[in-house]
């Protein structure tokens, strides 16, 4: 019999305060987290142009919004510790506003659809993202609870003395997450469960055996007494039953009539009767006059029934089943910071916060550990013409943990299967200590299996060349298997030149086949596996054409995208199918938007021009980019063009041209 949540929640507190203290150890360490900047982006759209706002330095050390993909325990390591060289000072005690709208659905399976011409997908989770919410929900609430302690516990760290957090929750497990925090922001820093009415009761469900739920909570909390608050006002329905404003002065002026006057001195009412505010009633009652027109509103409680979800046919509606409208983070945002106010959202979503913070003049950082959350926020920052911004990643995923179930207990082991899976055979122990190498025999090649909880990357192809020539007396090729990758991996394997390197995707769906000895047994057994390569983008020959003498025109065209295998992209059998048609057929319908730096720095890329699929203002078709490009640059000598696409399941490719 399992024990109950009551029993379990010492427990869960006392294990999340030693990982927050060894976290908050580790900030001082040489291997701290740091974020990795894979872009600067410059919100110009092909309608509008190559980029022409000041162009900000990515070395400065003046701020930028920031919106990061990765697990928001890293994320919020990395903004703790800070990278001085990067021009991020560290941010603990600099945030003055947290909010947060974690998932509380234990039954989500987390899928995003996607539309292709002619065809719908269902995207499964990421290998990563199928780590965390199975670890989430392993235990149901407890391991819900357990995920979230620590991140709350970091959320305090990060915020300013007059900070506040505000935590969305819904009734799944509301009521224990609020114990969570009263331990870490301290029983007497509540200020409000907010109700918020979410939802309406849809039909006349006579079988129902309860009430609709249609409503959440979210819960204020702050840092210390000593807050920014500004209370907010809502207009005055003059249509309401309790409108109060129902009489008119000789001008016409609207106004209430307000009693007792018992809250007043003596001193304010002579003043009011001078004033003419007092109204004498006939049985020799005073009231005051509040005239309609210099009344702020109705001051806001913590019923919120007036703001609307978001609709089927919303204007602001992107189709993300969590989005939340956006006049829920104006009166959170205009309630609880000032401009210029640094705001937070680590389980940002479809990017509601950034947006309104944004609008707001308000400075941001958000963080999600999805793929195609992060590429809708980044498409939404820029339709509404953002601030330039860092999309940024973890630069090293690496976690102390990793937990795949009861059959794999540690990352070798999971990858000593991986090596069997692929024809290789392991090193012995004693000769690889990290099981992660094997051999194929007949063909003198080294395999190596990259970590799931990693991104691949420049230094791990490096470490697989060194291998080939030091391991064992040295050998003719050596492969790379890898999970997940940096967004430059293209441009890394470029660099290296080695056709003796082979870099090759482990199928994301691998782990859901892995998950008993007998499913693991058949697979080795028929060795149904296929590793495929890396996708790529390729270009037509780019054109230069003098203008001036002191400018020129380069017209750059896309060519192909070439995704080998659908069988690296986690989807139904099905829906792989479908995918197959569309790489025969349409290959660059896959792109979701690609981007120009016509002046690549070789460290950091700047899109200084765009396009993106649902773009139809250069022309009518949501489910392509244009493929051409025509830029007029100022003349340069060695101009090197970055041009980098991402695909609709997240995937990167970058292509460089020297003119």
């Amino acid at each position: 019999m399992k024990n109950s949540l009551i029993y379990e929640l010492p427990k869960i507190v006392d294990e999340g305060k030693r990982e927050v203290e060894k976290i908050l150890e580790r900030l001082s360490s040489q291997n701290k987290l740091g974020l990795q900047t894979n872009e600067l982006v410059l919100p110009a759209k092909d309608s509008a142009g190559l980029f022409s706002g000041q162009m900000p330095n990515a070395d400065e050390k003046e701020w930028m919004n920031r919106l990061v993909y990765g697990d928001n325990l890293l994320v919020m390591q990395a903004l703790l510790a800070g990278d001085p060289e990067s021009g991020l000072p560290s941010m603990r005690g600099k945030i003055d506003l947290i909010y947060i709208d974690p998932p509380f659905d234990s039954k989500a399976d987390y899928r995003t659809k996607v539309t292709l011409p002619g065809v719908n997908l269902e995207q499964k989770p990421t290998v990563i993202e199928q780590f965390a919410y199975a670890d989430t929900w392993k235990d149901g609430t407890v391991s819900y609870l357990k995920m979230l302690y620590p991140r709350l516990a970091l959320m305090k760290e990060l915020l300013s003395d007059k900070g506040s957090i505000y935590v969305h929750i819904d009734w799944h497990v509301g009521h224990y997450v609020k114990i969570l925090l009263d331990e870490i922001f301290g029983k007497n820093n509540f200020r409000n469960e907010i109700t918020w009415k979410s939802g309406v009761v849809k039909g006349a469900k006579t079988t129902s055996d309860k009430y609709g739920r249609v409503t959440d909570s979210i819960f204020f909390y702050t840092k210390s007494d000593d807050y920014f608050f500004k209370t907010p006002f809502k207009p005055i329905d003059l249509n309401s039953p309790n409108n109060k404003f129902i009489h008119r002065d000789k001008d016409g002026r609207l106004y209430s009539r307000d009693n007792p006057l018992g809250d007043y001195s003596q001193e304010s009412i002579d003043k009011f009767e001078k004033e003419g505010r007092i109204y004498h009633t006939k049985n020799g009652k005073k009231q005051l006059i509040r005239y309609y027109d210099e009344v702020k509103g109705i001051a806001v409680g913590n019923l919120w029934d007036d703001i609307n979800f978001i609709n089927q046919v919303a204007d602001e509606r992107l189709d993300y089943n969590t989005q939340k409208p956006e006049k829920l983070l104006e009166r959170i945002i205009e309630a609880s910071s000032q401009e210029n106010s640094v705001i937070a959202d680590f389980f940002a979503g479809s990017g509601t916060t950034g947006a309104v913070a944004e609008k707001l003049n308000r400075k941001w950082v958000m963080s999600d550990l999805g793929k195609p959350a992060s590429l809708v926020m980044r498409k939404r920052l820029i339709d509404q013409n953002a601030k330039p911004f860092f999309y940024q990643s973890i630069g090293d995923y690496q976690k102390e943990t990793f937990a795949s179930g009861k059959l794999f207990r540690r990352v070798g082991d999971l990858a000593n299967v991986v090596l069997q899976l692929f024809g290789a055979i392991p090193f012995t122990d004693d000769q690889n200590p990290n099981r992660n190498i094997g051999y194929i025999k007949e063909s003198r090649t080294l395999v190596l299996v990259d970590s799931p909880s990693k991104l691949t990357g420049l230094s791990t192809l490096k470490r697989a060349q060194e291998l080939k020539i030091s391991f064992m007396g040295g050998w003719n090729k050596v492969v790379v298997l890898g999970w997940n990758f940096t967004f430059d991996i293209t441009e890394a394997i470029q660099s290296l030149s080695d056709k003796d390197l082979e870099v090759l995707v482990i199928p994301p769906d691998l782990l859901d086949k892995l998950k008993t000895k007998a499913s693991y047994k058949d697979l080795i057994e028929k060795r149904k596996i296929r590793f495929s390569s890396l996708q790529y983008l390729s270009l037509k020959p780019v054109a230069k054409e003098n203008i001036s003498e002191s400018e020129e025109k380069l017209e750059i065209e896309l060519d192909n995208y070439v995704l080998l295998s659908p069988d690296n992209i986690p989807l139904d059998d099905k829906d792989k199918e479908k995918l197959r048609d569309i790489i025969a057929k349409d290959p660059l319908s896959l792109i979701e938007y690609w981007s120009i730096d016509p002046d690549y720095d070789g460290v950091t890329f700047r899109s200084r021009w765009q396009d993106y699929r649902g773009n139809t203002e250069n022309d009518s078709d949501s489910l392509h980019v244009i493929r051409k490009a025509q830029l007029t640059v100022p003349k340069v000598q060695n101009r090197k063009v970055c041009i980098k696409a991402v695909d609709v399941f997240g995937f990167e490719s970058i292509v460089l041209e020297n003119l």
